[in-house]
């Protein structure tokens, strides 16, 4: 492995990476709270409140989320550990309550599961080497494979909304044998099938004989056949095939999503929301290509639609090295952005208004292109503003995120400052593509220091939040412990990585750089050491990296998430003399640099970083060259003799 040394001096603390190491630093303070105040000995989550119908699996996961993400990113190595412990307490809490079998979800729809699984993802990248969950890995993912019961490979479909460990549970939920008028926040979404006879609006369903109505063809319509959310299964296939290449996991998730890019380009490359038990679109809607669960229709339409395609085109994207695929998004993203108007009122026009205009700091006279998000008998219906996230990956996977055209026309129609770094914190550890967007194209320089300054002020009121709660929530409030986790990674993944922080509803951690630890084999930044991600192109990767502490640090930098990318030169600077000077003068002189370009040829560099050095890398990369695999950063004898 090429090792590179690091002699330019640290002249001067950069503020970013003071930030980013009191950033880490307080992090592994509060999850250690957080598990105090909040955890069982043997992992689980306190809580003696009831389970309610088939919600509850993804709530008891989602609070530790993103706690191996820390761990990869640089945290300390028992919040690994950790994440290991409460992973299996929980799985265990689940089983008992009813909701998991051979620690599985036991049945439940791919939109909920999607918020179950980055949990388990990230632990599996964290450390790959870990036997236990490869074995979980790959047994999870054989529940999809032909054979298992989910998954009809002559139709080429999952056979239901809601499958796992138990097979598929026919239905849409225990609780909606009716579908009632008095569901508190759902009214907001209207309703779920808008053809059924004698329901017209929502009120309608105040009548009985309505609600059994609505509920008996929710079971029949929405409760058989595939639905697009199931798209994010691909990434337990994925996940197992990373490991070991088992080449019927990559098999099954060209199969799956192949057929559903048929089925999108039959219908002008919108992604349709369901096929019947016969594997036709539309079989139980009447020949509508809208109308499945958690679909165009209802409840959420784009906002559940767009980020599980996206996982299964980037999941194309691990399995075969091209981009062959990624039009399962990029079709269905233009069809909506094509219907878009540029309007105000934005928290008034539709059934996610107002967490928009907060989010986007908008008045009632900001205007932003807003897209439809949900498509029933009378057309699409419902505008928001188009989610960046989906865009942004696209973006991101083809190279040019600064210059993308997509990403370009949705900032021309904006009013919103681009720039801003809005102080919010949500549950999936997004919401910040756009000033990062900004700096990488060069109009936002200062976001680094900026976007540190929001993460620390984000875990700083959990810990409030958190000094102020009980030590368990009332009864059925399975929320509680999301809204407290006080780890927070999203900049940290932009600034680290190069990346966005993975989709939340079942999307793998990409990267255009790993960083790892050389001397204690594992992945993450080292002790004192920060690290800068300022560039990222199609070919090419700037990279600093600054040793704020005492004692030396080797640093291993890897193209690529799992080693995909190859880095051909690595350009950096070297010291010239001149530096700490005289100890006879008074004066700090500067530091001069110059640049050097080395031959690399392989995924990985050295880097030897000297306390109080830095480094500024430009590397030169070709992306998807190697074949992807989980990465530990165990030395070999050969390396370590190197």
């Amino acid at each position: 492995m090429i090792r590179i040394s690091a002699t330019v001096p640290v002249r001067e603390l950069p503020r970013w990476a003071v930030l980013e190491r009191e950033l880490l630093a307080r992090l592994d303070r509060a999850w250690r709270e957080f598990e105090r105040r909040f955890c069982e000995p043997d992992g689980r989550l306190r809580y003696r409140g009831r389970m309610y119908g088939r919600d509850g699996v993804d709530d008891f996961y989602e609070p530790f989320f993103n706690w191996p993400v820390l761990y990869r990113l640089g945290g300390s190595a028992d919040v690994l550990d950790a994440a290991k412990h409460h992973w299996e307490g929980v799985t265990r809490q689940l089983t008992e309550f009813g909701f998991v079998r051979e620690e599985y979800e036991l049945g439940y729809d791919w939109f909920h599961q999607g918020e179950s699984l980055p949990f388990f993802l990230s632990i599996c990248a964290a450390d790959p080497a870990d036997p236990v969950f490869r074995a979980r890995a790959r047994r999870f993912a054989e529940l999809y494979l032909p054979g298992a019961g989910n998954y009809d490979p002559v139709t080429r479909t999952i056979v239901a909304p809601h499958t796992g460990s138990g097979g598929p549970r026919w239905g849409v939920g225990e609780d909606w044998e009716e579908y009632r008028a008095d569901q508190a926040g759902m009214e907001i979404y209207g309703l779920p099938l808008l053809d059924v006879p004698g329901i017209r609006d929502w009120d309608d369903l105040a009548d009985p004989a309505a609600a059994r109505a609505m509920g008996q063809a929710m079971r029949e319509r929405m409760g058989r056949g595939d639905t697009a959310v199931n798209l994010a299964a691909t990434t337990l296939a994925v996940n197992a095939w990373l490991y070991d290449h088992d080449q019927r996991f990559a098999d099954w998730v060209l199969e799956y999503v192949d057929a559903w890019r048929e089925r999108a380009a039959a219908n002008g490359g919108v992604l349709p929301d369901n096929v019947g038990p016969d594997g036709v679109v539309g079989e139980l809607h009447g020949g509508a290509w809208y109308g499945g669960h958690y679909g165009w229709t209802w409840p959420h339409g784009l906002h559940s639609i767009a980020p599980t395609a996206t996982v299964a085109a980037l999941n194309t994207v691990v399995l075969t090295g091209t981009l062959d695929r990624i039009g399962l998004v990029g079709a269905t993203l233009d069809a909506v952005m094509a219907e878009g108007v540029v309007a105000d009122r934005i928290a008034t026009r539709g059934s996610l208004g107002p967490g928009w205009a907060e989010r986007l700091g908008a008045d009632e006279s900001t205007r932003e292109l807003l897209v439809p998000y949900r498509h029933g008998p009378e057309g699409w219906f419902d505008r928001h503003p188009v989610p960046l996230a989906p865009v942004l990956w696209l973006a991101w996977a083809q190279g040019d995120v600064a210059h993308d055209p997509r990403l370009e026309r949705l900032r021309a129609a904006s009013d919103s400052d681009w720039e801003a770094v809005r102080w919010f914190h949500d549950k999936e550890e997004q919401g910040h593509e756009a000033p990062w967007i900004g700096y990488l194209a060069g109009r936002n320089p200062d976001y680094p220091e900026r976007a540190l300054e929001l993460a620390l002020a984000q875990t700083l009121r959990r810990m409030s939040l958190i000094a102020q709660a009980p030590d368990e929530p009332e009864d059925g409030d399975i929320h509680f412990w999301q809204r407290l986790n006080p780890v927070v990674t999203e900049v940290l993944s932009q600034l680290v990585t190069g990346a966005p922080p993975a989709i939340y509803y079942g999307g793998l951690a990409l990267a255009r750089v790993v960083i790892g630890d050389g001397t204690r084999e594992r992945p993450g930044l080292p002790p004192g050491v920060a690290a800068l991600v300022s560039a990222v192109e199609e070919h090419r990767v700037a990279l600093e990296l600054v040793n704020t502490g005492d004692e030396d640090q080797l640093v291993v930098v890897q193209a690529g998430a799992f080693g995909e990318d190859e880095i051909v030169t690595a350009g950096h600077d070297t010291a010239e003399p001149g530096y700490p000077g005289d100890d006879r003068r008074y004066d700090i002189p500067p530091a001069p640099a110059t640049r050097h370009r080395v031959a690399v040829g392989a995924s990985r560099i050295e880097v030897l970083l000297p306390a109080r050095t830095r480094i500024a890398l430009d590397l030169e990369t070709t992306r998807r060259v190697h074949r992807a695999s989980h990465q530990d950063f165990v030395r070999t004898a050969q390396e370590k003799n190197a």
